[in-house]
């Protein structure tokens, strides 16, 4: 495969559509059963197959309807902290819940009386 940074977004969306169509067709699925499963419209879904993805969240609904949301994991995990980088993010985070508070004034008591 090329340099995928090396490739135009317009090429990737391309291989993306054409990758998601050839698993539909692997798994023996019409585009309107998987268009209905994936919750998307079928006009929706025949333009992510031509590689005109204009909704992430569609793209993601028929990505995990066709069971390829492995590819995404990377991204979706929490990183995991090593114990002193765990430590250092609580210690912080305590440092910063402590307030400070202001000395309190002393009410003035030369105050003028009102004649009334």
């Amino acid at each position: 495969m090329n340099d995928i940074y090396m490739l135009s977004d317009t090429i990737i969306c391309e291989r993306i559509g054409c990758r998601l169509k050839q698993t539909r067709l692997k798994q023996n699925i019409t585009q309107q059963s998987l268009a209905e499963a994936a919750g998307v419209s079928l006009s929706s879904l025949k333009k992510i197959e031509k590689g005109e993805i204009g909704s992430f969240d569609s793209l993601l609904r028929v990505m995990r309807t066709l069971g390829l949301l492995d590819v995404l994991r990377p991204l979706a995990e929490e990183e995991q902290l090593s114990p002193n980088e765990y430590y250092a993010l609580v210690h912080a985070a305590q440092a910063k819940k402590t307030r400070k508070r202001a000395a309190k004034k002393l009410h003035q008591t030369n105050k003028e009386e009102s004649s009334w």
